[in-house]
């Protein structure tokens, strides 16, 4: 089965907690602190594997979760960072953050790697919080959090050329007989429903991979029939093919029929014009085909190569192919859309994120939210005193106690933070 959009969570691991520890050796007075930071957690990295050409792996896998770093250990022994998580995707996988509408990563050549979500780094042992006035803490922190995303992955096929047309034009016919591709052919509309790739090899040796691709029809661009499920795959194609029904079987006219599909392309992305295109006049083996094609070729005001073919008979493909091939050596090998990254960086301003957000939930208690104010919240340890008075001091620190007193907190009122509640102190 063909699967070329999915939507998927992934998880960065966590990274691991810092040890409380002190040197007990023989011999070696006031050891001090000798708790280790604990190790990075694993980031979810997607990597192309040209072997690929759907995205069925993640079909019935929907979430990736990496491994937590390893805890520290004592004798200020660092804990193992974890290994990448790497997952394989075809060329032409676009990831995007469902949430912000972000592209994140965009894939397509074999071993390209990209990091869709970091690991949390390991906490700080307690022989990093040593001072001359705390020589020996009683504290670690909790290894920090890592990303997390709800990610859309859509898969653009990489092909060099593409065969466009509106349904049951023949071109699913035209991929079976020039490569090894076995598509499903029926005389209904939309019989294809997804692109089915093939490798063609021509007579003299030459190779290219052609993508059959579902049937186009008027209003496409806005969605309808197949809608950007066929255009989104044209994206990367180096060469078009349009096939026309010649012979107007089911009694629409062949230069109209390539108007429109023209139209859809340049409505969906006008760079699209800019490739090079060849037309295949299918059918010629029925009649009336003759007199379409004549009648076409008066009205093409644009210089764009006509083969004559049928794909029922063969007759003609010999020389499409080789037509295909020798445009196919004049254009770049690279789609043009598939921008080379800028020399020059260009930093814009980003608003910072407050650190912390005061709501009231229904029984009157004080909720803080926030990124900040909650991972610090997760990275502290709660079962020692220290970690907790270090944490009150952060929080006094980024403002919270002011601003819960602007809120009107009085003495005693319940402040809940994910799911610890504490009093308010004033």
């Amino acid at each position: 089965m063909f699967v070329d959009q999915v939507s998927v969570y992934v998880k960065a691991g966590d990274g691991g907690n810092g040890l409380v520890a002190y040197r007990r050796e023989k011999y070696v007075p006031k050891g001090g602190p000798a708790g280790g930071d604990g190790g990075n957690g694993a980031d979810i990295v997607f990597e192309v594997d040209e072997g690929l050409n759907t995205l069925m792996e993640f079909r019935y896998n929907r979430h990736f979760k990496g491994k937590r770093g390893e805890n520290g250990m004592s004798k200020n022994q660092h804990g193992k960072n974890a290994d990448p998580l790497v997952i394989p995707v075809p060329p032409g996988t676009t990831v995007i953050d469902e949430d912000t509408g972000e592209t994140i990563a965009d894939l397509t050549s074999h071993g390209q790697r990209a990091v869709i979500v970091h690991g949390g780094r390991g906490g700080r042992g307690n022989s990093r919080f040593a001072t001359p006035r705390n020589p020996a803490p009683e504290f670690a922190e909790n290894g920090e959090p890592g990303e997390e995303k709800n990610i859309r992955v859509e898969l653009k096929v990489i092909a060099d050329v593409g065969l466009v047309g509106f349904p049951s034009v023949g071109k699913s016919t035209f991929i079976s007989v020039v490569s090894a591709a076995k598509p499903k052919i029926a005389d209904y509309h939309f019989t294809t429903l997804s692109p089915n790739l093939g490798v063609v090899d021509t007579e003299d040796h030459r190779s290219f991979v052609m993508a059959d691709l579902p049937g186009l029809i008027e209003g496409a661009h806005e969605g309808v029939g197949l809608g950007h499920q066929f255009l989104r795959h044209v994206e990367r194609t180096r060469l078009i093919v349009h096939v026309i029904d010649m012979a107007g079987i089911e009694g629409r006219d062949p230069y109209e029929d390539f108007e429109k599909i023209n139209n859809e392309l340049k409505e969906y992305d006008p760079s699209l014009l800019k490739r090079p295109q060849i037309i295949a006049a299918n059918k010629m083996d029925m009649p009336g085909a003759e007199d379409n094609l004549k009648e076409f070729k008066e009205k093409l005001n644009e210089d764009i190569p006509t083969y004559e073919i049928s794909a029922l008979t063969k007759d003609g493909v010999r020389a499409i192919l080789f037509a295909i091939a020798d445009k196919l050596e004049e254009t770049p090998k690279i789609s043009p859309e598939i921008d080379e990254p800028e020399k020059e960086v260009v930093y814009r301003y980003q608003r910072e994120e407050e650190p912390f957000a005061i709501s009231r939930d229904d029984d009157g208690a004080y909720v803080l939210s926030g990124t900040k104010i909650e991972k610090l919240f997760k990275m502290t340890d709660f079962a020692r005193d220290e970690a907790i008075q270090r944490f009150s001091r952060q929080l006094r620190g980024m403002g919270v106690d002011d601003a819960l007193r602007e809120r009107g907190a009085k003495d005693g009122d319940t402040i809940r933070l994910l799911d610890f509640e504490f009093e308010f102190v004033d």
